[in-house]
């Protein structure tokens, strides 16, 4: 275990300091729990200061993750991580703070398996040049779920919009000093609780939303699987629910568990991202699969290299055109 020490400073929020083992790049890590620039429960001031805002057992908690000082600059990603927390869970939520930002993603293992060998020398170098990347574990599994129903087959930017909206509508202000416009996720009771015309002005359809109250009615479930280690487990759990298939299960765990191998299979875009690294060519799902087959294991990981590796592809084909259910 890496050294963790935790102290209730009166008046002033909890905080704890954490010593990673290893690299920890606060910013590459946690910017994927956020949607957009604005979300509510997540902004990044910087590389080395980012906010969060959760539920933990129902209790409102805002989050500050900043670095400790000392260190040089060959070893700033080292160097320990200080995260205050305010709000009534914040001392019971404050020991789970290393895993969102990656205490258990470790990468020991795959590094020095022959399948690390395989990867091109561009995932290689991203990762030399990316040491600190890290896939967070957040074991919010409500939060994420929630997120992910409502990115089903639209738009990134309809799903901003409206998830924005809603958590702003029936969540709370964020405890503590947070940056304006931050708040605390809605609880189970609070989803529950947002009537059908609030959904269809944040344009989510009915089928999504039906599929979110089916989920929040099931939180005590939920909060358990967030308490479990196996990612494949939880995956499999999660697609049970009648609404929540193998694209929203990898999305979830992605960020809840730390999931190495989760791929958003079904994604609109991932598929013909990933080809077109490895083929220079669009390609499917099963193509994407097939591709990735020596890192079964790790594939979620070779996608985020992938990412961090600068890659883009080429910007043509057809768009998928945001639609707005508010009206119909």
């Amino acid at each position: 275990m890496v050294a963790s020490t935790a102290q209730q400073l009166g008046s002033e929020p909890v905080r704890l300091r954490w010593s990673p083992r290893g690299s920890v790049h606060l910013g590459q890590t946690l910017s994927v729990l956020g949607r957009g620039t604005n979300d509510p429960t997540v902004r990044v001031l910087s590389p080395e200061c980012v906010w969060i805002t959760t539920r933990y057992l129902g209790s409102a908690v805002s989050a500050r993750f900043t670095r400790g000082s000392g260190g040089t600059d060959t070893t700033a990603l080292e160097r320990d991580i200080v995260v205050d927390a305010w709000g009534p869970g914040a001392a019971a939520w404050i020991s789970q703070a290393p895993r969102w930002c990656g205490a258990a993603d470790d990468w020991t293992d795959f590094e020095s398996s022959p399948a690390y060998g395989l990867l091109p020398e561009r995932l290689t170098l991203a990762r030399r040049r990316h040491p600190g990347l890290r896939l967070p574990a957040t074991g919010a599994v409500i939060d994420r779920a929630v997120i992910a129903i409502i990115e089903q087959r639209v738009t990134a930017i309809e799903a901003i919009r409206a998830y924005r909206y809603l958590v702003r509508l029936a969540g709370e202000p964020s405890p503590g000093p947070a940056p304006v416009g931050m708040y605390a996720p809605p609880t189970a009771e609070q989803w529950r609780k947002i009537p059908s015309w609030q959904w269809h002005r944040a344009g989510v359809d009915p089928h999504r939303s039906a599929t979110v109250m089916r989920v929040v009615q099931r939180a005590s479930a939920l909060e358990r699987l967030g308490l479990l280690e196996d990612p494949v487990v939880v995956r499999a759990k999660l697609q049970t629910l009648n609404g929540i298939g193998v694209w929203t299960a990898a999305e979830i765990t992605q960020c809840t568990h730390a999931d190495p191998d989760g791929i958003s299979v079904r994604d609109y875009h991932l598929a013909d991202y990933v080809c077109w690294f490895f083929d220079g060519a669009p390609g499917s799902d099963e193509r994407m699969e097939e591709l990735l087959e020596p890192w079964r294991g790790n594939r979620q990981r070779v996608v985020r290299l992938i990412k961090a590796s600068g890659h883009r592809k080429p910007a043509f084909g057809p768009r998928l055109t945001p639609a707005d259910h508010r009206r119909h």
